[in-house]
């Protein structure tokens, strides 16, 4: 059985059973009232009965009240019930049941208030002595100068009681019978209008879980069938709403989470509302912690609060940018706009805010401005010279030959400078581009580095350097032999360059597997050399950085090389480290894969 079906079933029975429990109560009351008021009637005709056929005999004291008690004794055996004579003070005089001498004044007890003022009084109480509800009926009585008092009537209303228990049980089975009656008919008729209801709910339910695709089949044409019809149709709608709000919100979150802006929506109270994945990264924090509370939450970045604040209170448009350190130092741009409710155009709902890190664009922009005015200042130097000394040479200024030839060889050498400054510089272009492409062909290590020792060898024999090698025997690696050239004959030449006379270079090769198992060569160039200090060892690979510029200057440098150096073994998807120490020396360490994938760069 269904329970909408027994619930119905039920109100139909309770229905009938509160009906008929009603009626129940009333016949009841009606039928203990009547019965009672019977009663208080007929003895009220014995009592005026007895006034009119009893003797008084004027009697005081003891007398009077040995003579009322025997009389009211033998009275109440005719009538049935309990006889009190009582005097118009309240003094019992003479009762059949009780010694009138221990029985306390009546005159406060409410038949007898009620006798005295409307002529007859009556009072159901229960009697501790008899533990049963008792009727009391008492009337005013004057026999000249005999008695002055009342003669009061009691009866037990247990005959009353079990009446309408009796009545009540009566009724209960009859109940129970009617109940039963009324749950097979109220079970038919409820299974008649439930079962069509159920499958209408069934259908809803489905609906409520997202099995949109759930549909009444009714065939009724009554306001049930309706109903049915009205189901079905606005489950199509819904379905069709449904879908089109899923695939919008689809899209709008794939726009969200692939942003590379992040978003943060803040409400009209200041509450934030939204955050994308981008924002949760830029500001490192989780929007399921943040979402729902103050924008004060990201307190840490005091800047943006504060522009999220002077938003919202002067609903503006907001375009700044902002240093913040997450932990390091990342400058985001921050666009406000405040919105509106689209009905009235007027009421604020919050603003919305796009943040984007613009730190490797400024860093871009600074490197491009120093870039330039390095390039400038470096082809500045080396022009200017031969631009003095070719001057001074025209202008006939020097007649000695030797001085007129050092001049020559100085305008020869900052030529060559300025050559290998734009040889560096396009090279660089060409690296940093990728227009440079890469030739991979197995490389042996010991003979590429015995080549290039031997070209390094005059160089460092003229500042007594000793040069050292360990490189294994029939150790190959798949490089661009021109460019990883380019690498060492860049590293090698700076360590020599760098160490003092009498020093040591050397170069350490040996193979490894790397994190993922994957086969790689370890060179590492060391020296002897002044060293670098710690502050500027982020820095060297930067172009035009240099640690000591006069002696870079001095020694051919351009700045260009280690920058270069950088990119070529990125080329080879490898990385390079340095770690030196001022006046112990400094040591390069590059870790190029055994095996380069193809990929045509």
């Amino acid at each position: 059985m269904k329970p909408f079906r027994i619930r119905l079933t039920l109100i139909l029975m309770v229905m009938i059973g509160v009906s008929m429990l009603g009626a129940g109560i009333t016949m009841a009351q009606v039928f203990k009232k009547s019965h009672i008021t019977g009663l208080e009637e007929n003895m009220v005709r014995e009592i005026k009965l007895l006034s009119t056929t009893f003797d008084f005999i004027p009697m005081q004291g003891a007398d009077a009240v040995s003579y009322y008690t025997g009389e009211a004794g033998k009275l109440g055996k005719l009538t049935e019930a309990r006889v009190t004579f009582i005097k118009r003070d309240g003094t019992v005089v003479g009762d059949s049941e009780s010694n009138p001498l221990e029985m306390d004044n009546h005159s406060k007890r409410e038949e007898i208030v009620t006798a005295s003022k409307e002529g007859v009084g009556h009072a159901i109480r229960y009697s501790d002595t008899l533990r049963q509800n008792m009727l009391y009926v008492a009337v005013p009585v004057t026999s000249g100068a005999n008695f002055d008092g009342f003669i009061r009537l009691s009866v037990s209303l247990k005959s009353v009681d079990e009446g309408v228990r009796n009545g009540w049980m009566v009724m209960a089975i009859g109940l129970v019978i009617l109940f039963a009656v009324a749950a097979l008919i109220s079970y038919r008729i409820a299974s008649g209008m439930t079962s069509p209801l159920e499958k209408i709910t069934r259908v809803a339910r489905r609906i409520s879980q997202q099995d949109y695709d759930a549909r009444v089949d009714l065939r009724r044409k009554d306001e049930i069938g309706l109903l049915g019809k009205a189901i079905n149709g606005m489950a199509d709608s819904l379905q069709t709403q449904l879908k089109t709000i899923q695939d919008n919100e689809d899209l709008l979150q794939s726009v969200l989470d692939n942003m590379t802006g992040g978003i943060l929506l803040v409400d009209a109270e200041g509450k934030i509302a939204l955050v994308n994945p981008a924002a949760e990264n830029m500001l490192s924090v989780s929007a399921q912690h943040i979402t729902g509370r103050s924008y004060d939450e990201l307190k840490q970045y005091y800047e943006l609060t504060k522009l999220i604040k002077e938003g919202i209170s002067e609903r503006i448009e907001i375009h700044e940018e902002r240093k913040v350190y997450i932990p390091q130092e990342t400058i985001l741009r921050m666009d406000g706009v405040p919105m509106f409710r689209e009905q009235s155009g007027k009421e604020f709902s919050g603003m919305l805010f796009l943040l984007q890190d613009v730190t490797a664009i400024r860093r871009l922009e600074n490197m491009r401005s120093e870039f330039v005015a390095n390039v400038s200042h470096e082809l500045k130097t080396p022009v200017a010279a031969v631009k003095g000394f070719a001057e001074t040479l025209l202008n006939g200024g020097v007649h000695d030959e030797k001085t007129a030839k050092s001049f020559l060889q100085i305008i020869f050498d900052e030529s060559e400078r300025l050559n290998r400054l734009i040889s560096d510089i396009l090279d660089l272009s060409k690296i940093e581009s990728k227009q440079s492409p890469m030739d991979y062909a197995p490389v042996d290590v010991s003979t590429f580095f015995g080549t290039m020792m031997e070209t390094l060898g005059t160089v460092a024999r003229k500042k007594r350097i000793t040069l050292q090698t360990d490189i294994p025997d029939e150790l190959f690696i798949e490089a661009d032999e021109d460019k990883l050239r380019q690498i060492f004959i860049n590293l090698l030449s700076n360590a020599i360059s760098y160490t003092q006379d009498g020093g040591r270079v050397e170069l350490s090769v040996r193979d490894q597997q790397d994190a993922d198992g994957n086969e790689q060569v370890v060179f590492a160039v060391s020296d002897t050399g002044i060293g670098i200090p710690k502050k500027d060892l982020p820095r060297i690979f930067e172009r035009f950085y240099r640690v000591d510029k006069a002696r870079s200057r001095s020694s051919g440098g351009t700045g260009l090389g280690l920058s270069i150096v950088k990119h070529l073994v990125e080329l080879h998807h490898g990385a390079i480290t340095v770690e030196s120490e001022l006046g112990i020396g400094t040591t390069f360490t590059v870790k190029l894969p055994m095996l380069q994938e193809q990929d045509g760069v």
